[in-house]
């Protein structure tokens, strides 16, 4: 069954904060930095030290608190207040002044005790459901963060990969064409071939180099990628093996995956959610016409040292309050209207992003489909490529074919590799992306790909140019006498 973000609210906030702390404990187990790591080990990095997901946690509590503090004011209430105050008369009319001038002196003391019990206010019991709505809305915000940043380690992680395996067909195609220029000027020195072939050999070169150093800056700053993410920096990552099965997901059902993703899309689930927090908006503005009842009792003590009063005063209260707005100036009416429309609005705002995850998860499935066929036709590409080349290296020994057909021919063959690589990429990074439109991109699926992974790393510190055996390349050769 496929899982559901949308049961009751109370379970589905439980089992995402749930999720959501799971990953600062498993990781705070990891203690040195990862220096040399698996796809598993750099995503319980990103969980624990990423700054956004950090912040949509924090955010998250932070709502919760508010909810259990406007559900307070539904609480009894106790309040106790006490003043002591001295006061000089000066002058009375009733009662002359001593003959000494100096007036009363009056000492005062007084406490005051009250408790209040609401026990119906429909305004203060919607602003609770209200914030209710909040904490569900923000759940599923958080496990959008969560999701996203599954992705953007995966594809960061693949990326890297995606650039090694480029670069190392870039670097396969220099030394071929470099040691093709090498023969080229021997047969030049000879006699056997005119310049102009030596020239065709630069250019290629040439060509070629500025690929490859275009592909070691792409290894680099792609390592950078991943550093900023998981806030870690590594020196080396496991690669991709070439076992790694490219099939379909099962079930191989493009609606299946439509269906998924409506049910358990954390962004599809945020703007439904979004919908019943502007519902309770207008219940809260409806609710200021109604009126309020509230439970209270009350004590009273006072004292004063007044010259002919003696003793002191204290009484106490218990009833019902109630109280109901008649008139409030048209504010009212003006507030349930404006909350009206923002309820409308965020209608069509879950239509529009429903509509906008059909349509992605459809884009996945389908890009998935291209993708299973391409790899297959850029693995075949490589076959033929390669006998391509051999058969005109064959020919340009024997001289029906000239140095321009064997250098295209060999650019073709590096071409192909690194296309058949790429496609590789592609097919892992949207087979993911597809998981994450149909909300069930989590950790135990990054760990079914981990698996893919073999001993072989792809290290940061890039080796030197091992290209120095060609030397003087960038001289024009000259014939011997």
């Amino acid at each position: 069954m496929p899982r559901s973000f949308a049961h009751t609210p109370s379970l589905s906030r439980h089992r995402w904060l749930q999720r959501a702390l799971l990953p600062s404990l498993v990781a705070a187990a990891w203690g040195a930095p990862a220096w040399s790591a698996d796809l598993l080990t750099i995503t319980q990095d990103a969980l624990n030290n990423n700054a956004a997901l950090s912040s949509e946690r924090l955010v998250t509590r932070s709502t919760e608190a508010a909810r259990d503090a406007t559900e307070g004011e539904l609480k009894p209430q106790v309040s106790v207040s006490g003043s002591l105050s001295h006061n000089r008369e000066f002058e009375s009319q009733s009662t002359p002044l001593p003959t000494s001038g100096g007036g009363d002196n009056v000492n005062s003391v007084g406490l005051s005790l009250e408790a209040t019990q609401a026990l119906f206010d429909a305004l203060k019991r919607r602003q609770v459901d209200q914030a209710d709505r909040q904490i569900d809305q923000q759940l599923f915000q958080l496990a959008a963060t969560e999701q996203q940043l599954l992705i953007d380690v995966a594809s960061a992680y693949f990326e890297i990969l995606r650039a090694y395996e480029v670069l190392d067909a870039r670097r396969a195609q220099e030394r071929a064409i470099g040691r093709q220029l090498e023969q080229a000027r021997e047969q030049f020195e000879v006699g056997l071939i005119a310049i102009t072939e030596v020239e065709e050999a630069k250019a290629a070169f040439d060509q070629a180099r500025a690929v490859r150093i275009a592909a070691d800056s792409d290894l680099q700053v792609r390592f950078e990628a991943l550093e900023r993410l998981t806030g870690q920096r590594y020196d080396s990552i496991d690669a991709l093996t070439d076992a790694m099965p490219v099939t379909l997901p099962t079930p191989e059902d493009r609606d299946y995956w439509v269906e998924l993703g409506m049910e358990n899309n954390p962004l599809v689930l945020a703007s439904e959610a979004g919908v019943e927090l502007r519902r309770s908006s207008l219940e809260i503005a409806k609710a200021q016409e109604l009126p309020t009842l509230d439970a209270f009792a009350s004590y009273n003590y006072s004292d004063n040292d007044r010259s002919g009063v003696s003793g002191y005063n204290s009484d106490g209260e218990v009833g019902l309050r109630v109280s109901m707005p008649l008139y409030t100036g048209g504010t009212t009416e003006a507030t349930i209207q404006e909350n009206t429309f923002l309820l409308e609005s965020s209608q069509y705002d879950f239509e529009d992003q429903r509509r906008e995850t059909v349509q992605q998860i459809r884009s996945r499935y389908t890009q998935l489909s291209n993708n299973v066929s391409t790899v297959e036709a850029r693995q075949q590409a490589i076959v033929s490529n390669q006998s391509a080349l051999d058969a005109t290296r064959a020919g340009y020994e024997v001289g029906t074919r000239n140095i321009v057909d064997v250098l295209n021919a060999e650019q073709n063959l590096y071409n192909a590799i690194a296309d058949h690589a790429s496609a590789r990429y592609d097919y892992v990074i949207n087979l993911l992306s597809l998981r994450q439109q149909a909300g069930t991109l989590d950790v135990a699926a990054l760990e079914d790909v981990n698996e893919w992974l073999g001993e072989e790393r792809v290290e940061f510190t890039l080796p030197e140019d091992n290209l120095d055996s060609v030397t003087n390349i960038g001289e024009r050769p000259r014939r011997n006498g």
